[in-house]
């Protein structure tokens, strides 16, 4: 594996395998991440994710693969390195008892951070997170979006370069969520590099690359759009027309690659390049006679994309096994 230099990457898994009673959890995952981005591990619930997480943060052994995480196995980190990653657990795991300030400062202790230190860097952990005004309220009263965002300070507090975040945003409303995600692409640019787990596929957009999983294995792994690309074959735009239109009319445009029509006078065209395409597209259709109403990037949801990616594996599958997927 690469060291992770400046331009090499900061975490990285190499067929990495977990199984427990025999029963693999987490089988062949290979992946790397690179220094200040954001890595989201999607995938539905029991599909391995916490797992990986606890094996890259050194708190669960792996069967098989190599792990290398501040070019450290996370099973022997140095003291140094192991004071430079946080985890954020999936579940609540402060001190009801104590308050804000007071469950950040004890986390800020653990890691030997003096008295006099302690003081300031407990308040810009919790303006960070929005809860400076709540730092004397007990960590019970707080609500479950609030009790998350106070989780997140104690993972910032001694201000780690690589933070590993099990499901931020489980149980919480839209609203908090996406302040949430607003604040990990704030630390993000501020140069930290994380990986987030979450069961919510459509917070795939919120990520820098996005790994996909299921049933313990890697279904994928790209950005955002490449992903889309992968399923639909290309980039998709939604054609508005002015009365109904035939498909066929874009036949012979070139770059185009497909053609669906779930509407009368509406086409969902997949190309090879949309700037180049869309100019062809008009002239096509109003060659046609065709008046377009309107033409924009069709953005599918994160929901379309996995589903066209686990049925894709599903299909390749079936045909290696002769029509019998094991899934």
């Amino acid at each position: 594996m690469t060291a992770p230099g400046p331009s090499g990457p900061i975490i990285a898994a190499s067929n990495v395998t977990r199984a427990f009673d025999g029963k693999k959890v987490v089988d062949d995952l290979s992946f790397e991440v690179d220094r200040g981005t954001i890595l989201g591990v999607v995938g539905p619930s029991g599909s391995g994710k916490t797992t990986t997480v606890r094996m890259l943060t050194g708190t669960l052994g792996r069967t098989d693969g190599e792990i290398r995480v501040l070019d450290e196995d996370p099973l022997a980190f140095s003291r140094g390195t192991r004071s430079r990653i946080a985890y954020m657990p999936q579940l609540f795991s402060l001190y009801e008892d104590l308050s804000a300030q007071e469950n950040v400062g004890f986390v800020a202790a653990l890691y030997g951070i003096g008295p006099f230190k302690r003081r300031s860097l407990i308040r810009n952990a919790l303006e960070v997170v929005d809860l400076y005004e709540a730092r004397h309220r007990l960590a019970r009263d707080l609500s479950g979006g609030m009790q998350r965002r106070l989780e997140l300070a104690c993972a910032l507090v001694h201000s780690p370069d690589v933070l590993f975040i099990d499901e931020p945003t489980a149980g919480i409303d839209p609203v908090l969520r996406q302040a949430i995600w607003d604040e990990l692409r704030t630390l993000r640019d501020d140069g930290r590099t994380l990986v987030v787990t979450t069961q919510y596929v459509t917070e795939a957009e919120y990520c820098d690359r996005v790994a996909l999983i299921a049933d313990g294995e890697l279904v994928a792994l790209d950005t955002p759009d490449a992903l889309r690309k992968l399923v639909f074959g290309g980039e998709v735009l939604e054609v508005g027309t002015d009365r109904a239109v035939d498909p066929d009319v874009l036949a012979n445009v070139g770059g185009v690659t497909g053609v669906r029509q779930p509407e009368a006078r509406k086409l969902i065209v997949t190309t090879e390049d949309a700037g180049s395409t869309t100019p062809q597209i008009i002239e096509a259709l109003r060659t046609a006679g065709i008046g377009v109403t309107g033409l924009e990037e069709h953005q599918a949801t994160f929901d379309e994309v996995f589903t066209g990616l686990v049925e894709q594996r599903r299909a390749a599958r079936s045909e290696e096994t002769g029509g019998h997927a094991d899934v």
